[in-house]
């Protein structure tokens, strides 16, 4: 009966006896698709022969410079891409059991091989082969997105809010399956001086060099916060990092800041180019307004961002939010919720419950980050 080698293979076979590798060579002649065999007399010549293209090392054990399972051990060391079979005349069953454990895909005895059982075992060498280098891939993998998820961990903020005066909560949801990061940022810094500052913000785009640019954007805001710097000047520096650290010139960023004063009697916003804040004050229901939003980071150079001065009551609620809270499929009809619709489910709460507001807005088709920040009235 003829074998059959399920696909043209290019095999190596390391023999120094030329007999046996004859012998070898005339049986897998009989294969279907027959390899195409090279052929070394020893370890140190199978170095020149071994590259990318050999697909099955064929190896005896007894060489005249490697014998026992050294000759093994350089093989796979030297080809860690390649299906490795013993060939041997050793009947010794315990030395196959080693060959083995020590990496090999089978182990033949010279005198028991047939032209079919040769050509079965390269076969199952090569699928055992593909199984074991699938499976060094995946833990490969899961070891990388460990790593990452870690490191995304570390790059997440925390807010530095000492103050037991207000109550803060965030959420952040990154839109791509399998990532901790995205191109929406948030961040929370109290002052020495009591003010409480709060910023939003959406990088355009998806992908790490996006997260990357956000991270660096909340960055650069906490620093030049904690420096002092507010206002007008803040946004200037944030453009110009922003201009620097872009891999496009198309890239543009949304975001809105606020500063609650020290004793959370009011608040000053801008809101440069992103959705208003929801303000929920002594009980009514608001979308922050009074002055034109000016345009995203990285679009003009002259840009004016105005500033909006609010009072706040004894109670209050502020949340700032990217679109992808507002972008969010609600109902059967699929449409976006709006701000409108925002502010709805806000009233239907009578508060702003994030969770709540997040699992009723819908399904999510972009990036979301939230800040909520809440002072309750003395009672």
């Amino acid at each position: 009966m003829t074998a059959h080698l399920s696909e043209p293979l290019t095999l190596l076979l390391i023999e120094d006896d030329d007999g046996d590798a004859l012998l070898v060579e005339e049986l897998l002649k009989e294969a279907g698709a027959p390899p195409r065999v090279h052929r070394a007399r020893t370890v140190e010549e199978a170095k020149a022969r071994l590259s990318p293209e050999i697909q099955c090392v064929l190896v005896d054990l007894d060489l005249p410079d490697a014998r026992g399972l050294e000759a093994l051990e350089q093989v796979l060391a030297l080809a860690p891409y390649a299906a490795v079979l013993v060939l041997t005349g050793l009947r010794d069953m315990h030395v196959g059991v080693a060959a083995v454990q020590a990496g090999a895909q089978d182990y033949l005895v010279k005198q028991d091989v047939d032209a079919r059982l040769l050509a079965r075992a390269i076969r199952y060498a090569m699928e055992r082969k593909r199984a074991d280098l699938a499976q060094l891939r995946l833990v490969q993998a899961e070891l990388t997105a460990q790593e990452n998820a870690r490191l995304e961990s570390g790059l997440l903020p925390v807010a530095l809010l000492p103050s037991t005066s207000v109550e803060h909560a965030i959420r952040y949801l990154p839109g791509s399956r399998g990532t901790l990061l995205a191109g929406d940022f948030l961040d929370t810094v109290q002052t020495p001086d009591g003010a409480v500052h709060v910023v939003v913000g959406d990088v355009c785009g998806h992908g790490p060099d996006e997260a990357a640019l956000g991270v660096a954007m909340r960055i650069a805001w906490r620093t030049l916060v904690l420096a002092g710097q507010t206002g007008e000047t803040l946004l200037r520096t944030l453009d110009s990092l922003l201009r620097a650290e872009r891999k496009a010139p198309e890239i543009f960023t949304t975001l809105c800041t606020a500063r609650i004063a020290p004793d959370l009697g009011g608040v000053r916003m801008r809101v440069v180019g992103h959705p208003p804040p929801v303000l929920v004050r002594d009980g009514v229901v608001t979308v922050v307004e009074g002055a034109p939003s000016g345009p995203p980071l990285g679009i003009f150079t002259d840009a004016a961002w105005p500033e909006i001065e609010v009072p706040l009551g004894a109670e209050w609620s502020i949340m700032l939010y990217t679109d992808g809270l507002i972008e969010a499929a609600a109902g059967d009809d699929e449409e976006p919720l709006g701000v409108e619709g925002l502010v709805r489910l806000v009233r239907e709460h009578g508060d702003v419950d994030l969770d709540r507001l997040i699992a009723q807005a819908g399904a999510l088709s972009d990036d979301l980050a939230a800040v909520l920040v809440r002072r309750r009235a003395s009672r």
